[in-house]
Protein backbone atom coordinates (compact mmCIF):
# COMPACT_ATOMS: atom_id res chain seq x y z
CA UNK A 1 0.00 0.00 0.00
CA UNK A 2 0.93 3.67 -0.87
CA UNK A 3 -0.20 6.93 -0.32
CA UNK A 4 -0.35 8.54 -3.80
CA UNK A 5 -1.23 12.36 -2.96
CA UNK A 6 -3.16 14.64 -5.64
CA UNK A 7 -3.34 17.80 -6.82
CA UNK A 8 -6.44 18.97 -8.53
CA UNK A 9 -6.52 22.01 -10.19
CA UNK A 10 -10.14 24.03 -11.07
CA UNK A 11 -10.67 26.81 -12.29
CA UNK A 12 -6.44 27.75 -12.16
CA UNK A 13 -6.85 27.16 -8.45
CA UNK A 14 -5.47 24.14 -6.56
CA UNK A 15 -8.64 22.50 -5.08
CA UNK A 16 -10.62 20.33 -3.22
CA UNK A 17 -13.92 19.62 -4.70
CA UNK A 18 -17.03 17.69 -3.99
CA UNK A 19 -16.60 14.94 -6.63
CA UNK A 20 -20.39 14.77 -7.63
CA UNK A 21 -21.09 18.89 -7.60
CA UNK A 22 -18.60 19.47 -10.81
CA UNK A 23 -20.23 20.83 -13.17
CA UNK A 24 -18.90 22.10 -16.85
CA UNK A 25 -21.84 24.88 -17.54
CA UNK A 26 -20.31 27.62 -15.47
CA UNK A 27 -17.21 25.63 -14.31
CA UNK A 28 -18.90 25.10 -10.88
CA UNK A 29 -18.02 22.56 -8.06
CA UNK A 30 -18.66 22.92 -4.75
CA UNK A 31 -16.07 23.67 -2.61
CA UNK A 32 -14.09 22.20 0.41
CA UNK A 33 -10.85 23.87 0.12
CA UNK A 34 -9.27 26.13 -2.03
CA UNK A 35 -5.04 26.52 -1.56
CA UNK A 36 -3.93 29.88 -1.15
CA UNK A 37 -0.75 28.00 -2.75
CA UNK A 38 0.30 27.32 -6.34
CA UNK A 39 0.12 23.83 -7.56
CA UNK A 40 4.34 23.83 -7.99
CA UNK A 41 4.10 24.23 -4.23
CA UNK A 42 2.85 20.76 -3.67
CA UNK A 43 4.50 19.57 -6.19
CA UNK A 44 8.13 20.43 -4.69
CA UNK A 45 6.41 19.62 -0.86
CA UNK A 46 5.55 15.51 -2.32
CA UNK A 47 9.08 15.54 -3.84
CA UNK A 48 10.67 16.61 -0.57
CA UNK A 49 9.36 13.74 1.15
CA UNK A 50 9.87 11.33 -1.83
CA UNK A 51 6.62 10.22 -2.62
CA UNK A 52 5.95 9.25 -6.42
CA UNK A 53 2.60 8.68 -8.34
CA UNK A 54 0.91 10.88 -7.53
CA UNK A 55 -1.88 12.68 -9.60
CA UNK A 56 -2.47 15.86 -10.93
CA UNK A 57 -6.21 16.47 -12.21
CA UNK A 58 -7.31 19.32 -14.34
CA UNK A 59 -10.79 19.37 -13.72
CA UNK A 60 -11.86 22.36 -15.99
CA UNK A 61 -12.66 21.30 -20.09
CA UNK A 62 -10.43 22.55 -22.86
CA UNK A 63 -13.97 24.84 -24.05
CA UNK A 64 -13.61 26.41 -20.33
CA UNK A 65 -12.25 29.78 -19.65
CA UNK A 66 -10.33 28.86 -17.14
CA UNK A 67 -8.60 25.65 -19.26
CA UNK A 68 -5.51 27.95 -19.78
CA UNK A 69 -5.01 28.68 -16.44
CA UNK A 70 -5.45 25.45 -15.44
CA UNK A 71 -3.08 23.95 -17.43
CA UNK A 72 -0.26 26.47 -16.56
CA UNK A 73 -0.72 25.06 -12.91
CA UNK A 74 -0.29 21.46 -13.93
CA UNK A 75 2.96 21.91 -16.29
CA UNK A 76 4.08 24.07 -13.47
CA UNK A 77 3.78 21.07 -11.38
CA UNK A 78 5.26 18.69 -13.41
CA UNK A 79 7.89 20.64 -14.35
CA UNK A 80 8.67 21.19 -10.50
CA UNK A 81 8.92 17.32 -9.95
CA UNK A 82 9.86 15.61 -13.41
CA UNK A 83 8.90 12.13 -13.77
CA UNK A 84 7.00 12.01 -9.73
CA UNK A 85 3.85 12.91 -11.16
CA UNK A 86 1.33 11.58 -13.42
CA UNK A 87 -1.48 14.06 -14.86
CA UNK A 88 -5.28 13.60 -15.82
CA UNK A 89 -8.24 15.88 -17.50
CA UNK A 90 -8.77 16.07 -20.92
CA UNK A 91 -6.00 13.87 -22.59
CA UNK A 92 -6.03 13.30 -26.21
CA UNK A 93 -3.18 11.80 -28.25
CA UNK A 94 -2.90 14.39 -29.72
CA UNK A 95 -1.38 16.71 -26.31
CA UNK A 96 -0.53 13.48 -24.36
CA UNK A 97 3.21 14.15 -25.63
CA UNK A 98 2.73 17.70 -24.24
CA UNK A 99 2.26 16.85 -20.80
CA UNK A 100 4.48 13.62 -20.89
CA UNK A 101 7.47 15.90 -22.31
CA UNK A 102 7.05 18.52 -19.04
CA UNK A 103 7.36 15.69 -17.11
CA UNK A 104 4.60 13.77 -16.34
CA UNK A 105 5.57 10.00 -15.62
CA UNK A 106 2.09 8.70 -17.02
CA UNK A 107 -0.95 10.55 -18.44
CA UNK A 108 -4.42 9.39 -16.94
CA UNK A 109 -7.45 9.04 -19.72
CA UNK A 110 -11.01 8.27 -19.31
CA UNK A 111 -13.14 10.25 -21.37
CA UNK A 112 -10.92 9.82 -24.92
CA UNK A 113 -11.55 6.03 -24.28
CA UNK A 114 -15.34 6.10 -24.36
CA UNK A 115 -18.01 6.73 -27.09
CA UNK A 116 -21.29 6.39 -27.16
CA UNK A 117 -21.02 4.88 -23.22
CA UNK A 118 -19.28 2.12 -24.40
CA UNK A 119 -14.99 1.57 -24.52
CA UNK A 120 -13.72 2.57 -28.09
CA UNK A 121 -11.19 -0.13 -28.51
CA UNK A 122 -9.77 1.98 -31.46
CA UNK A 123 -9.07 5.00 -29.74
CA UNK A 124 -7.51 3.04 -27.12
CA UNK A 125 -5.08 1.59 -29.31
CA UNK A 126 -4.67 5.08 -30.41
CA UNK A 127 -3.77 5.76 -26.99
CA UNK A 128 -1.21 3.42 -26.41
CA UNK A 129 0.28 4.03 -29.91
CA UNK A 130 0.70 7.95 -28.65
CA UNK A 131 2.14 7.51 -25.33
CA UNK A 132 3.06 3.85 -24.91
CA UNK A 133 1.55 1.09 -22.19
CA UNK A 134 3.76 1.99 -19.89
CA UNK A 135 3.21 5.60 -20.12
CA UNK A 136 -0.72 5.11 -19.29
CA UNK A 137 -3.36 4.90 -16.32
CA UNK A 138 -6.84 4.22 -17.38
CA UNK A 139 -9.54 6.08 -14.76
CA UNK A 140 -12.02 3.76 -14.45
CA UNK A 141 -13.84 6.30 -11.71
CA UNK A 142 -17.51 4.75 -11.12
CA UNK A 143 -20.74 5.50 -9.75
CA UNK A 144 -22.71 2.90 -7.80
CA UNK A 145 -26.54 2.26 -9.72
CA UNK A 146 -28.17 -0.92 -8.57
CA UNK A 147 -26.35 -3.41 -7.22
CA UNK A 148 -22.97 -2.98 -9.56
CA UNK A 149 -20.39 0.07 -10.59
CA UNK A 150 -20.26 1.55 -13.77
CA UNK A 151 -17.69 3.53 -15.42
CA UNK A 152 -18.22 7.54 -15.54
CA UNK A 153 -16.70 9.89 -17.56
CA UNK A 154 -16.57 13.55 -18.72
CA UNK A 155 -15.42 14.76 -15.56
CA UNK A 156 -17.81 11.99 -13.75
CA UNK A 157 -20.85 13.92 -15.31
CA UNK A 158 -21.68 10.99 -17.96
CA UNK A 159 -22.31 7.32 -16.71
CA UNK A 160 -21.67 5.02 -19.30
CA UNK A 161 -23.01 1.18 -19.86
CA UNK A 162 -19.33 -0.36 -18.74
CA UNK A 163 -19.65 -1.88 -15.54
CA UNK A 164 -16.38 -2.48 -13.05
CA UNK A 165 -15.82 -6.13 -12.83
CA UNK A 166 -13.10 -8.49 -12.91
CA UNK A 167 -14.01 -8.87 -16.59
CA UNK A 168 -13.37 -4.97 -17.79
CA UNK A 169 -9.84 -5.01 -15.65
CA UNK A 170 -8.54 -8.25 -17.90
CA UNK A 171 -10.04 -6.70 -20.70
CA UNK A 172 -8.24 -3.56 -20.11
CA UNK A 173 -5.09 -4.69 -17.98
CA UNK A 174 -2.55 -5.58 -21.66
CA UNK A 175 -3.58 -1.58 -22.66
CA UNK A 176 -2.14 0.19 -19.24
CA UNK A 177 0.07 0.42 -16.62
CA UNK A 178 -2.04 1.41 -13.34
CA UNK A 179 -5.52 1.91 -13.03
CA UNK A 180 -6.93 5.04 -11.09
CA UNK A 181 -10.54 4.63 -9.01
CA UNK A 182 -12.42 7.80 -7.97
CA UNK A 183 -15.62 6.16 -5.80
CA UNK A 184 -17.50 9.48 -7.05
CA UNK A 185 -20.49 8.80 -5.17
CA UNK A 186 -18.59 9.94 -1.81
CA UNK A 187 -15.51 11.76 -3.61
CA UNK A 188 -14.83 14.85 -1.72
CA UNK A 189 -17.17 13.69 0.95
CA UNK A 190 -14.80 12.57 3.56
CA UNK A 191 -17.64 9.99 5.21
CA UNK A 192 -16.36 6.93 4.48
CA UNK A 193 -14.75 5.12 1.67
CA UNK A 194 -16.77 2.50 -0.38
CA UNK A 195 -16.02 -1.12 1.26
CA UNK A 196 -17.90 -2.90 -2.06
CA UNK A 197 -15.84 -1.08 -4.28
CA UNK A 198 -12.39 -1.69 -2.44
CA UNK A 199 -13.14 -5.41 -2.44
CA UNK A 200 -13.97 -5.41 -6.06
CA UNK A 201 -10.64 -3.78 -6.41
CA UNK A 202 -8.63 -6.59 -4.37
CA UNK A 203 -10.55 -9.49 -6.05
CA UNK A 204 -10.62 -8.70 -9.93
CA UNK A 205 -7.84 -6.02 -10.38
CA UNK A 206 -4.77 -7.65 -11.12
CA UNK A 207 -2.62 -4.42 -11.68
CA UNK A 208 -1.21 -1.51 -9.90
CA UNK A 209 -4.29 0.37 -8.76
CA UNK A 210 -4.79 3.74 -6.93
CA UNK A 211 -8.55 4.12 -4.95
CA UNK A 212 -9.79 7.49 -3.98
CA UNK A 213 -12.96 8.31 -2.62
CA UNK A 214 -14.30 9.08 1.24
CA UNK A 215 -11.38 8.65 3.38
CA UNK A 216 -11.87 10.05 6.23
CA UNK A 217 -9.71 8.73 9.34
CA UNK A 218 -7.39 6.41 10.29
CA UNK A 219 -10.06 3.45 10.21
CA UNK A 220 -10.72 4.13 6.71
CA UNK A 221 -7.00 3.31 6.25
CA UNK A 222 -7.02 0.16 8.19
CA UNK A 223 -10.16 -1.00 6.36
CA UNK A 224 -8.77 -0.25 3.15
CA UNK A 225 -5.25 -1.95 3.67
CA UNK A 226 -7.14 -4.96 5.36
CA UNK A 227 -9.58 -5.34 2.60
CA UNK A 228 -7.04 -4.68 0.05
CA UNK A 229 -4.66 -7.09 0.84
CA UNK A 230 -2.31 -4.28 1.17
CA UNK A 231 -1.63 -3.67 -2.02
CA UNK A 232 -4.48 -1.15 -3.12
CA UNK A 233 -2.61 2.40 -2.95
CA UNK A 234 -4.45 4.93 -1.70
CA UNK A 235 -5.41 9.07 -2.77
CA UNK A 236 -6.75 11.41 0.49
CA UNK A 237 -7.97 14.56 -0.60
CA UNK A 238 -10.32 16.73 1.82
CA UNK A 239 -9.77 14.82 4.97
CA UNK A 240 -5.68 15.54 4.55
CA UNK A 241 -4.50 18.41 6.64
CA UNK A 242 -2.73 19.81 3.51
CA UNK A 243 -6.14 20.34 2.26
CA UNK A 244 -7.92 21.67 5.70
CA UNK A 245 -8.61 18.66 6.99
CA UNK A 246 -8.00 16.47 9.66
CA UNK A 247 -6.00 13.64 9.33
CA UNK A 248 -2.15 14.54 9.79
CA UNK A 249 0.50 13.40 6.44
CA UNK A 250 2.76 12.76 8.51
CA UNK A 251 1.17 10.06 10.08
CA UNK A 252 -0.08 9.03 6.98
CA UNK A 253 3.06 7.87 5.58
CA UNK A 254 3.87 6.41 8.85
CA UNK A 255 0.93 4.61 8.60
CA UNK A 256 1.17 3.08 4.58
CA UNK A 257 5.01 2.09 5.69
CA UNK A 258 4.36 0.75 8.36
Amino acid sequence: MEFRPCIDIHNGKVKQIVGGSLRDQGDEAAENFVSVQDAAFYANFYQKHGIRGGHVIMLNPASSEYYEATRTQALAALRAYPGGLQLGGGIRPENAELFLNAGASHVIVTSYVFRDGKIDYDRLKEMVSAVGREHLVLDLSCRKAGSAYYVVTDRWQRITREMVNEELFERLSESCDEFLVHAVDVEGKANGIERPLVRLLQEGCKRTVTYAGGVRDYEDLMALKELGGNRIHVTIGSALDLFGGEMSFEKILDFVRS
